[in-house]
C-alpha cells in the first residue's frame, strides 16, 4: 500500500518509459533504511539504470564508510560520487539513515562536474514541477496550498503566486507541515499539494504526515527524466527557474556554546535582541520584526504590531529590505543557536556575495 501510494505521486510515468534505457542513477542508502523502499519503488516506476554504492549498501548502524551519515553533507558522497564519475551518472542520490530527507548532485552537462543541491533547491525544484504540471493536466485539486517553514527559502512564495496557490508558513520542523493536513482535513479550508523545508525534507499528497526521502525520490528521478527527454539537466531546471524567480540564496549558520554558561549566554542573546531589536543588518533594512515568543509582527515604519498567528517559540525573524531575510533560534536539541539567512539576487554571483554581506552583518551583532 505504501509502495503504491509513492507510485500514485507521479505525474508522468510515460517519460519514465521513453528515458529509462538513458537515465543513470547512482544511489546510497547511507548504512540505513532506504535500500529496499527505494529500489523497489524505481524498479516499479521502469527506471532502469540504478546503480548502488555497494559500501554503504547493507544497514550498518556504526556507519562505517562515513563520520556522519547526512545527506546534507557533501562528504559524505565521496563514494557515491567516484561510482558516478565511473558511470557517468546523471544523478547522485543519498537517502539518510531514516530515508526521510534526500541529498543530491546533478552532473553539469557544461562543465562536466557534479553540482550540489541544497534542501532549498530541492523544494523548489519539486514545487515547480509539480505545481507547472498539476495545473497544465488540470489535476489540482480546488483551494490548493502549499506548506513551507518560515527558514524555508521564499522561492517558494513566487511559485505558490505563480500557479494561484496558497502559501502557509509554519514553525521550523516538518511535523507542523504536517499537522496542517489535519487542519485542512479538519477545517475543510485547504487542500495539501505540497511541503517542503529547508533542512532536506518534502512531501507530496497526504498520504504520510511526515517527509519521504522514498517519495522525495521517486519524484525527483521523474523530474530528471522529464528534463532527460528534453536535453537537459535539473540542473538546466534550476537556472531557468532563477532566471525566472530571481536568484534565491539561503545558509546557515550555528554558534556552540556548552554548558550553564553558554545556555544562560544563548537566553541573553535571544533576550537583547527582542529587547533592543536592530532597525538594519549592516546594508539591510529591518522592514518588519517577528517576535514569535510574544507572538507579534512589529512594523517599523509604523509601530503597528500584529499576531504571528503561529504557536509560541523562542524565535526571531527580520524581514529586510531587498527581498533578504535572517532569523535566529536557539536549538531544541544542542547547546547551539541558530542562525538563518536568505537573499535575492540578480545572477549567482550576484546572490553569493549579498549572502556573504547578510551573514556577516548579522553575525557580527550577536558576536
Amino acid at each position: 500500500a505504501y509502495i503504491e501510494n509513492l507510485k500514485a505521486q507521479i505525474i508522468h510515468p510515460e517519460i519514465i518509459a521513453k528515458t529509462a534505457n538513458d537515465l543513470k542513477i547512482v544511489y546510497t542508502p547511507l548504512h540505513g533504511a532506504g535500500n529496499i523502499p527505494v529500489r523497489r519503488v524505481l524498479n516499479e516506476l521502469g527506471f532502469e539504470n540504478i546503480y548502488v554504492v555497494k559500501e554503504q549498501e547493507l544497514p550498518d548502524g556504526d556507519f562505517p564508510t562515513v563520520a556522519y551519515p547526512n545527506p546534507e553533507r557533501p562528504e559524505v558522497f565521496e563514494l557515491a560520487l567516484r561510482l558516478a564519475h565511473d558511470v557517468d551518472a546523471d544523478l547522485v542520490l543519498a537517502t539518510d539513515p531514516d530515508s526521510d530527507r534526500l541529498g543530491v548532485y546533478c552532473k553539469d552537462n557544461s562543465t562536466g562536474e557534479y553540482i550540489f543541491f541544497t534542501g532549498n533547491m530541492i523544494g523548489v525544484l519539486l514545487a515547480e514541477y509539480i505545481l507547472h504540471e498539476r495545473k497544465a493536466n488540470n489535476t489540482m485539486p480546488p483551494k490548493p496550498a502549499i506548506v513551507e517553514t518560515i527558514v524555508t527559502t521564499d522561492m517558494a512564495k513566487p511559485i505558490a503566486k505563480e500557479y494561484g496557490l496558497t502559501l502557509i508558513e509554519t514553525l521550523t520542523g516538518f511535523k507542523y507541515i504536517g499537522e496542517q493536513i489535519k487542519f485542512f482535513e479538519r477545517d475543510n479550508s485547504y487542500n495539501f499539494v505540497f511541503g517542503l523545508e529547508e533542512s532536506y525534507g518534502c512531501l507530496a499528497g497526504s498520504y504520510t504526515r511526515d517527509k519521504d526521502a522514498c517519495e522525495t525520490t521517486a519524484i525527483l528521478c521523474e523530474i530528471a527524466a522529464w528534463y532527460k527527454a528534453q536535453g537537459k539537466t535539473i540542473w538546466d531546471a534550476m537556472i531557468d527557474m532563477y532566471e525566472k524567480y530571481g536568484y534565491y540564496k539561503e545558509g546557515q549558520e550555528n554558534l556552540t556554546l556548552k554548558g550553564a554558561a553558554g545556555a544562560a549566554k544563548i537566553q541573553t542573546m535571544m533576550d537583547e535582541i527582542r529587547t533592543n531589536p536592530p532597525s538594519n543588518f549592516g546594508q539591510y533594512e529591518v522592514k518588519t520584526f517577528r517576535d514569535y515568543k510574544r507572538g507579534v509582527i512589529h512594523t517599523l515604519s509604523t509601530g503597528v504590531e500584529t499576531p504571528t498567528g503561529l504557536p509560541t517559540s523562542n524565535v526571531l525573524y527580520f524581514e529586510l529590505s531587498d527581498d533578504a531575510w535572517c532569523c535566529v533560534r536557539p536549538s531544541g536539541t544542542e547547546p547551539k543557536i541558530k542562525f538563518y539567512f536568505g537573499v535575492r539576487g540578480s545572477s549567482l554571483a550576484d546572490a553569493n556575495t549579498a549572502l556573504t554581506i547578510l551573514k556577516t552583518s548579522v553575525l557580527s551583532i550577536f558576536n
